[in-house]
């Protein structure tokens, strides 16, 4: 193996290992040996999607594909952050549909599809996102994630019977995936299989706390005090109802309060709604940096999640929430 190969092959090990620092040494010391080399172009910007720096990812992306039109796996990769957390839905289709014209075999193009799906569901076009999915090829898949995947599509749309035999799959043949056992704890929930539903949901909390927080994840200390800030910056009629100096941070919903029924990727739990003697309605809160972290996708959004999550819960419980019957 040459020397350029091997900073490349080194970067893509320690991306696996979760050493996005060492990851992009290795991918600039292959581009001081080839600096129109695409590849190392994709590493550097898979890196640094990992640190939060979308629009710097998506840059080099952009030339990685800028020197290989035909360079499918960045396409992809670019497309998948224009979606989320860029939000560029129209460049986000673009670059699906030129790796569908590149997709060499099915798993190909079911990941390009999947990507499609996704930037269609984003831009609220649900008939075309509909459509798409009867595009995907016949199952069943040699690949898990795909099973998965194709599942979580036909679910999105309301298509559960479809999506039920492939979420089994995935559940029972692939690798351990958070992401597949809540889907199955959702559909077990939708047919009112409460038992079953929360234990497929305390599978993907169990799964979800074994996977290594982001790289640019914030201290304990740093997450309290952007909550404080957070609830400082709520409107006045909507932080009425909170407690004062009664925020609390963990990491995921305790087991005990998914068996109560809590989704374990809730991003904040209000409680004690209850009115103390004397006093209006009001209510603690703890929010969940794991799960507020997986949403944001960066430092710069954390907060904004946050205050978001904080004004949808606090105005259905207490606003728009019907008066209490009386006996």
């Amino acid at each position: 193996m040459d020397q350029f190969s091997a900073h490349l092959d080194r970067g893509w090990d320690l991306v696996q290992r979760g050493d996005s620092a060492g990851a992009e040494l290795s991918a600039r010391r292959a581009l001081e040996m080839d600096n129109q080399s695409p590849e190392a172009y994709n590493l550097l910007g898979y890196v640094a999607a990992l640190q939060g720096e979308f629009e710097e990812a998506a840059e080099h992306y952009r030339t990685a594909i800028s020197l290989d039109d035909t360079y499918f796996e960045a396409m992809l990769n670019a497309a998948e952050i224009c979606i989320h957390p860029l939000g560029d839905i129209t460049e986000a289709i673009d670059l699906c549909d030129q790796a569908l014209d590149l997709a060499e075999s099915d798993d190909e193009r079911i990941d390009a599809l999947l990507l499609k799906f996704d930037a269609l569901l984003s831009s609220a076009d649900s008939e075309a996102a509909k459509r798409l999915c009867n595009t995907f090829p016949d199952g069943p898949y040699e690949n898990p994630m795909h099973s998965f995947l194709v599942a979580r599509a036909l679910y999105e749309i309301g298509d559960a019977e479809r999506a039920v035999p492939l979420i089994e799959a995935a559940v029972k043949s692939g690798p351990p995936n958070p992401e597949a056992w809540y889907y199955l704890g959702l559909i077990r929930d939708d047919r009112g299989d409460t038992t079953a539903a929360t234990q497929a949901f305390l599978c993907s909390r169990q799964l979800d706390l074994e996977i290594p927080p982001p790289p640019w994840t914030l201290t304990r200390e740093t997450f309290e005090e952007t909550v404080r800030q957070a609830v400082a910056a709520l409107p006045a009629d909507v932080a009425q109802f909170l407690r004062k100096d009664e925020e609390y941070v963990s990491d995921v919903p305790g087991v005990e309060v998914v068996a109560d029924g809590v989704d374990p990727r809730a991003l904040l739990l209000l409680d004690g709604l209850v009115a103390r003697p004397g006093e209006k309605p009001s209510a603690r809160v703890i929010v969940y940096q794991r799960n507020v972290e997986r949403l944001a996708g960066s430092v710069d959004s954390v907060a904004a999640e946050i205050v978001a999550a904080l004004r949808r819960e606090l105005t259905a419980s207490f606003i728009d929430a019907p008066p209490p019957v009386s006996d």
